[in-house]
């Protein structure tokens, strides 16, 4: 195998390092939260019914960052806030997260997650939609531990759109008339509606005034938008091949991200027509996958996606603005910069 280095290009090791180079100020401002957080769900994972435990660990503990419990600290912290209900927020959130990943990997009929095998793929369909439900449940009861009425408000509504985003999302799968509204609906339900209140509740558990709880949620909702762009555009960047990662999930299962709205838009009719055949029919042959991503370069359709993903990046460290600065917003910051900059 062509080493990336050879040609100048960045190891694999050295793209990780940079990346998480970027989240290393808020990990190092949160860290000792954060292992209270690890600890928490492990506590609240415990079942009399061991597969719940053991399937629920073969998830959480498979490398995930704890992008969303990290901006709950966050949030929290930016506010002065001193209790500990943050810790409760934050385990709740990554349940809510990983509640979607089981039920997803179903829908999805998904086999691989972050490099190892899905739930669904080693225990079967019905374990990991039951699990995925026990661990939406045990969400909800840490919401209520808060004895907050408006964090149980704001979960529990983030949890509702989420889920009217799978639904949508169903809706936009190889129907290749979808458009760019309708792709961002999507996103804004289905990924950016978690990131939002992960960041809100930080503001209200400080009792902090609206105004800085409305500019938390602005700064998730962005945030998760361009989180989600990036991740959509990276699955047909060729790039990540050389450094070992999977690229073209999304494409064999027919989903319209942007690069293909774009392309599909962009193109001529015999583009239209390939486009067609392979993710509304999903009539797919070897070749496939290479030609779509010489399209998508054609039309600068993933360029121009991860161009989008930045004018969000931008909007949601203004967001940040109506705070003063300090340690704790510049490390919020550079959570966006890591988003944005997986690509490279």
């Amino acid at each position: 195998m062509t080493n990336p280095e050879v040609r100048g290009r960045p190891s694999a090791q050295a793209i990780d390092e940079a990346k998480r180079a970027k989240l290393a100020p808020l990990l190092e401002l949160v860290g000792s939260d954060l292992q209270k957080v690890n600890e928490e769900i492990l506590r609240r994972m415990d079942s009399d019914v061991p597969l719940i435990p053991e399937l629920a660990g073969h998830l959480i503990a498979s490398g995930g960052k704890r992008i969303r419990p990290m901006l709950t600290l966050g949030a929290a912290r930016l506010c002065g806030y001193g209790g500990g209900r943050h810790i409760l927020l934050s385990a709740c959130v990554e349940f809510i997260h990983t509640a979607t990943l089981l039920h997803d990997d179903v829908v999805d009929e998904s086999d691989m997650r972050r490099g190892r095998a899905t739930a669904n793929t080693v225990w079967g369909n019905q374990p990991s939609v039951l699990v995925g439900d026990f661990l939406f449940s045990r969400s909800f009861q840490l919401m209520v531990e808060t004895r907050s009425i408006e964090v149980l408000r704001i979960l529990a509504n983030a949890a509702s759109v989420i889920a009217e985003g799978e639904v949508l999302q169903l809706t936009t799968q190889n129907d290749v008339e979808t458009t760019q509204e309708r792709y961002l609906q999507v996103v804004e339900a289905k990924t950016a509606a978690l990131f939002r209140a992960a960041c809100r509740v930080g503001a209200v558990i400080a009792n902090r005034p609206v105004e800085e709880a409305d500019a938390l949620e602005d700064f998730g909702l962005n945030l998760g938008v361009a989180f989600q762009l990036v991740d959509d555009a990276l699955d047909y960047a060729a790039e990540q091949q050389e450094l070992g990662k999977t690229i073209g999930d999304d494409f064999r299962e027919g989903k319209m991200t942007l690069p293909v709205v774009l392309a599909m838009q962009r193109g001529n009719a015999e583009e239209r027509a390939f486009w067609t055949r392979t993710m509304a029919d999903l009539e797919q042959e070897e070749a496939d996958l290479g030609r779509a991503i010489e399209l998508l370069e054609r039309h600068n359709a993933v360029a121009d996606a991860i161009a989008l993903a930045g004018r969000y990046g931008e909007r949601a460290i203004a967001a940040l603005d109506i705070f003063p600065e300090s340690d704790t917003r510049n490390a919020m910051q550079s959570v966006v910069e890591f988003c944005i900059e997986r690509r490279h």
